[in-house]
């Protein structure tokens, strides 16, 4: 049998090589069921940490081939209980303005203008189970719109988030007020939330108040931050895939194997029928301060989970400020810690090219494509066990991909059912024959098309 080594395959990507990057493959149709999200930090992606300075950004966003930006929390913080300096995000004081940190609501108005310019979406964080404890609605006199603590008279406290006042969703005025907030910025542009906690929420609120928004913007995005079914009854279009990200994670570290991700990824279609999405991740801004980077969390699998989110069924792949160049550090949570060199193109090139392959191949094969009619996985037979080797194909379109999700070498022997012609991620030919195998190096993995 034919030898193929491919243990130098990934290492040549990231070094980038010269190799010009081809797109002849015909663009599908892009939405949101082929679209790639990126999460933007606006207080860490720059030195200024500032609207109009992320706005410089989005060109570089858009060559890469994302489709939405997440705006972490864009509103002003409260000040009672502030965690740090700076404080969280997520305590915010007033939904109807934006944090002077980042700018005025003529600035963020210019890069939603500018993004949109570039046919990007932009979306904002939402958090609408809780208000900081020093909010507009607290000193309007809305104590009624709050779960009260008895012996006290003030907010409750969830979890360990000393900073917050938790909202009463029995109150009906709230519900109102907070929809209207809402739509205040459907009307400034905004294609949609990303919802912080979304499972602490009545399912009945989502569902009430998306109906009045799709009413006035139907192409909507709405993505939950929560796993369970619910969310996507009549309410979201993507939630969180924590447990894929904890089972990569575990993976990554010896303690699971291929075999628990086949078995995830037949449980979780089943509990999440299309067109559910999940966003698949290998970063946020929840996992990179609190757990470390991808490289803390995963080592030198790092990239190879990073490249299985983009070809997962059911998948929307999310990209973290930081991560397409290869960040490998925390980023500070409550003060300003600025990326360096993310603006700066030529900073971490051998992962923006990845990242800009892997984007453009979630754009141009809708083997890919989430949505009502997807693609499934059809396993390789006689790969080894610490092998997903797998094909997906539809509308003319297939993708041929292998990964060795262990610490140790693997060979796998190409079958009659995936030989054939190929194009590698970098637009190369490369064929596979019947009964040649492939060395596929700790953590080695490879995508192909045709």
């Amino acid at each position: 049998m034919k030898k193929i080594t491919l243990i130098a395959m990934f290492a040549a990507l990231l070094a980038g090589c010269g190799q010009a990057r081809r797109n002849d493959a015909a663009e599908v149709s892009q939405d949101k069921y082929n679209s790639v999200v990126y999460e933007l930090n606006i207080r860490q992606a720059t030195p200024e940490g500032t609207f109009a300075a992320a706005e410089r950004y989005l060109p570089e966003l858009k060559k890469m081939g994302v489709d939405i930006v997440w705006l972490m929390p864009i509103h002003p913080i409260g000040v009672d209980g502030r965690k740090g300096s700076l404080g969280s995000y997520y305590s915010i004081s007033d939904y109807e303005a934006v944090n002077p940190e980042f700018g005025d609501i003529e600035s963020f108005d210019r890069f939603v203008a500018a993004a949109h310019d570039l046919g990007l979406k932009v979306i904002i964080d939402w958090v609408a189970n809780h208000t900081s404890r020093d909010a507009k609605w607290w000193k309007e006199g809305h104590e009624d719109w709050y779960v009260l603590d008895e012996e006290s008279g003030l907010p409750i406290v969830q979890y360990d988030w000393t900073d917050i006042a938790k909202l009463d969703y029995a109150n009906a005025e709230m519900r109102e007020a907070m929809t209207s907030a809402m739509l205040f910025w459907i009307g400034r542009g905004v294609d949609g939330f990303r919802c912080d906690v979304a499972y602490e929420v009545p399912i009945d609120f989502w569902q009430q108040a998306f109906a009045r928004i799709r009413a006035v913007a139907p192409d909507v995005y709405l993505l939950a931050e929560g796993e369970k079914t619910f969310l996507h009854d009549s309410a979201f279009d993507t939630t969180y895939g924590w447990d894929l990200h904890h089972l990569m994670n575990a993976i990554a570290r010896g303690e699971k194997s291929a075999a628990d991700l086949r078995a995830y990824v037949e449980s979780d279609a089943a509990a999440y029928p299309a067109p559910a999405m999940r966003l698949m991740f290998t970063s946020n801004h929840d996992e990179n301060s609190w757990s470390g980077s991808e490289f803390e969390r995963m080592g030198d699998a790092a990239a190879t989970f990073a490249a299985l989110t983009f070809v997962l069924p059911q998948g929307q792949p999310l990209i973290y400020t930081g991560q397409e160049i290869g960040l490998d550090r925390r980023l500070e949570f409550f003060e300003k810690d600025t990326v360096d060199g993310l603006t700066d193109p030529q900073c971490g090139a051998g992962w923006r090219e990845l990242y800009t392959d892997l984007c453009r191949l979630r754009h141009t094969n809708a083997a890919l494509a989430a949505g009502e009619d997807i693609a499934p996985m059809i396993y390789m037979e006689g790969a080894p066990e610490d092998v997903m080797a797998f094909t997906r194909e539809k509308d003319g379109r297939a993708v041929f991909c292998l990964f060795n999700l262990s610490a140790e070498p693997q060979t796998v022997v190409v079958t009659d059912a995936v030989a054939g012609g190929y194009k590698t991620l970098a637009g190369g030919q490369y064929t596979l024959t019947a009964d040649s195998s492939i060395l596929l190096a700790p953590w080695q993995w490879m995508i192909l098309t045709r």
